[in-house]
């Protein structure tokens, strides 16, 4: 399931995958989404598109 708010996103990293998430943790996952030549990029938009991206660089950047 790919999460479509914000609320939805935070139980999903957090109950299902079990992820904390912390400031640092955020400021290392926008690195890395923010950077539309990192490898890890282009394969997230390939799976599941520039919406859900900016969705999730959106979500990480309230977690900080």
């Amino acid at each position: 399931m790919i999460p479509h708010t914000f609320n939805d996103w935070v139980n999903c990293i957090t109950k299902d995958c079990k992820v904390n998430l912390t400031k640092e943790f955020a400021l290392q996952r926008l690195a890395v989404y923010q950077d539309k030549t990192h490898i890890e990029t282009k394969n997230f938009i390939s799976l599941y598109g520039e919406q859900h991206l900016n969705n999730i660089i959106q979500w990480y950047s309230q977690i900080q």
